[in-house]
């Protein structure tokens, strides 16, 4: 007989270990993650990355806990399974829950793997995405459990602006440990199964008599159009998880970098003429915006940043000339495009976003000003509304204005006027920048000649006419300099990315200094 070498067999031991490990802790606990409309955490890494290309760390690391039982279940992965892959041939690192092992809680050694997870991401200059599905610390472990979400938190404000972090809630996400979704730059969310809170239902019952179920007090839904927690949402993970691979390739892989170019057929120069069409002459009548955006850029494709939340702003990635770029645009269709508080919060965070990570910025403009009333004053539009002006006025990207219609007011000067320091400023000849409305103006400064008019309408409608055409003509912005050039809405695409070519090499420094006051 020939005797078996031992390395053989300690290589053998380790398959077999390692078999086991991939498994999972068994069919019982598959099964009821399957019953639950969950996938398991290999399967969603199977979605998340290219074939084949999965790389995991620590997989065979387990908790060293005692107490409670917990010396007697010390399952390998610990809850976590932490490593590094290719989507679309470029690196991600991935950390991903695994509801099947205490219920995806966190302990220390569970924390610590993503600690190391994070660092390396942050080290190598590549995206992380969190696959969230995890019931919270482990209560078992005390304090040691909330140590371990302080430093994911650490981590999650050191790397920001420094590589692109996405979270994507596939489960229950409660208590602190839905503090890192938040910290992160995008967050994904899969209807019915994914829900995020700080204090759960029963609390909230027993606190304030208010019975909730869970996707009522923290479900996608919720989040995506009353909180602006959630960025996007799915009905279901794999809808889910292959968007997230696309965002991935629109972004660079960290802030040294630019985003990958994505040729396209669609041709530069292409005659953007449904324009015409698209926007009505009379500025009170509504459009679609993203009918606009679809028509400039390539392939009538965006990818749109919150779309229930706050929809009086459109955000959205692109690409023009094959280029990612980030727009954001006033949407007449809602609240006539006016900013209010939660538009202002909005378009100020995904403006960061794109100066973090090289995404030049393209603004189009039609905007009747600020929401009036009482509410908006209350809670604090000043402040939520200098939140866009400071985020434009700090952001070094290349900055390209499009005035489409109305720019009126405080809210003309905060949708990136040449003022605030936008690179190029163009408008459409139906452009009205001013002050204010005309029928306002001149309510405003012809008051008494009105008030002692022996025919009051018919000496409004005259004054009305004698203003619009002495400030309110389209070119009257481009005589002062104010706008660069007016523009054939036909040749809007050609111009845009002519543009972008020409400061794709921009450079611009801000003042030395530790870190900005922005207003919270």
């Amino acid at each position: 007989m020939t005797t078996v070498e031992p390395a053989r067999v300690k290589a053998a031991e380790l398959a077999a270990l390692r078999d086991r490990v991939r498994g999972g802790p068994g069919a019982e606990a598959t099964d009821a993650q399957h019953r639950k409309g969950k996938l398991t955490v290999r399967e969603r890494l199977c979605l998340l990355f290219d074939e084949g290309s999965f790389t995991e760390i620590e997989g065979l690391r387990r908790h060293r806990a005692t107490g409670f039982g917990l010396e007697a279940r010390r399952p390998r992965t610990d809850g976590v399974v932490t490593g590094w892959g290719l989507v679309h041939g470029r690196r991600v690192f991935a950390y991903a829950h695994d509801f099947r092992i205490f219920g995806g809680a966190l302990g220390e050694a569970h924390a610590e793997k993503i600690h190391k997870l994070l660092d390396l991401a942050g080290t190598a200059g590549c995206p992380v995405v969190g696959l969230c599905d995890g019931a919270g610390a482990r209560i078992q472990e005390g304090v040691t459990a909330l140590a371990g979400y302080g430093g994911i938190f650490r981590r999650n404000v050191r790397y920001s602006g420094v590589i692109p972090q996405i979270s994507v809630m596939l489960g229950p996400c409660a208590g602190g440990a839905a503090y890192s979704p938040a910290l992160s730059d995008f967050v994904f969310m899969v209807r019915d199964i994914a829900q995020m809170f700080i204090t759960g239902p029963d609390v909230v019952q027993a606190v304030t008599g208010e019975a909730v179920s869970q996707n009522g007090l923290g479900g996608a839904q919720v989040h995506a159009t009353a909180s602006g927690v959630a960025a996007f949402t799915y009905d279901d993970e794999e809808s889910c998880l292959d968007e997230v691979r696309y965002l991935l390739s629109m972004l660079p892989a960290n802030n040294r970098e630019l985003p990958p170019p994505a040729p396209s057929d669609d041709p530069p120069d292409r005659r953007t003429g449904a324009l015409l069409d698209l926007v009505p002459v009379n500025p009170s009548h509504a459009y679609d915006m993203r009918a606009v955006i679809e028509e400039i850029v390539d392939d009538g494709e965006l990818f749109e940043v919150h779309p229930s939340w706050a929809t009086n702003v459109v955000c959205a990635l692109v690409r023009l000339g094959g280029r990612t770029a980030g727009v954001v645009a006033n949407q007449p269709q809602s609240l006539a495009g006016a900013l209010d508080i939660t538009a202002s919060e909005k378009a100020a965070r995904f403006v960061q976003f794109c100066d973090s990570f090289n995404i030049p910025l393209v603004t189009l403009v039609d905007v009747p000003g600020f929401l009036p009333g009482t509410s908006q004053e209350h809670q604090g539009i000043i402040r939520h509304g200098a939140k866009l002006l400071y985020a434009y006025c700090n952001a070094t990207v290349p900055r390209i204005q499009l005035i489409l219609r109305k720019a009126y007011g405080g809210a003309y000067i905060v949708m990136d006027s040449r003022s605030i320091g936008a690179d190029l400023s163009f408008a459409w000849p139906t452009n009205e920048i001013a002050v204010m409305g005309a029928e306002g103006a001149t309510d405003v400064v012809f008051r008494r000649e009105l008030a002692a008019a022996e025919d009051p309408d018919a000496r409004r409608a005259q004054l009305v006419k004698e203003y619009t055409a002495e400030l309110m003509h389209p070119y009257h912005a481009a005589e002062r300099g104010l706008v660069d050039d007016i523009i054939d809405p036909a040749e809007t695409r050609q111009v845009l990315i002519d543009s972008l070519a020409m400061l794709a090499t921009k450079h611009a420094d801000l003042p030395s200094r530790k870190h900005g006051n922005p207003p919270q």
